[in-house]
């Protein structure tokens, strides 16, 4: 009988790893009245690291706007380090596209409302994600085109 090692999934770090914000139109567009449209994007990528360590971030872009005026302009992507071993191939993508945005994703929720908040605005809060449906939606689309081409 062959001895199966044990599956390691542990986070090394959650970290801000970039943030920025621009409000181009201040101060005139402050003194609108008028309720701001809100584009939120939301984005999850990983890269390897080294053997067994990945670097997932999840990045937010909150673009607000009056009209065609930017009244302000958020991007933000949370990231973390995960050492992730021994677990069975077909099971990776379901631990680094869910698992490892789950435990960032909260992070970068706190850190876009306050950066929102400081800069002078009510706090935009991102609504909760179902990062198993997004990973599905994501595989069924890139299964969708690679069938077409």
């Amino acid at each position: 009988m062959s001895e199966q090692a044990t599956p390691v999934f542990q986070i090394q770090r959650v970290y801000l790893k970039d943030l920025s914000l621009e409000q181009p139109n201040s101060p005139a567009i402050l003194l609108q009245q008028e309720q701001p449209n809100v584009d939120i994007q939301l984005g999850v990528e990983a890269t390897p690291v080294a053997e067994g360590l990945f670097e997932v971030a999840v990045t937010a872009t909150v673009h607000t706007k009056i009209d065609d005026k930017t009244l302000f302009l958020v991007e933000a992507k949370q990231a973390g380090i995960f050492e992730i071993r021994n677990i069975p191939e077909d099971q990776m993508g379901g631990v680094i596209g869910v698992a490892c945005p789950q435990i960032i994703y909260p992070y970068l929720r706190g850190n876009v409302a306050d950066v929102v908040t400081r800069a002078g605005f009510p706090p935009v809060h991102l609504a909760e994600i179902n990062f198993q449906a997004m990973y599905e939606q994501q595989n069924a689309a890139a299964q969708a085109d690679s069938t077409v081409q």
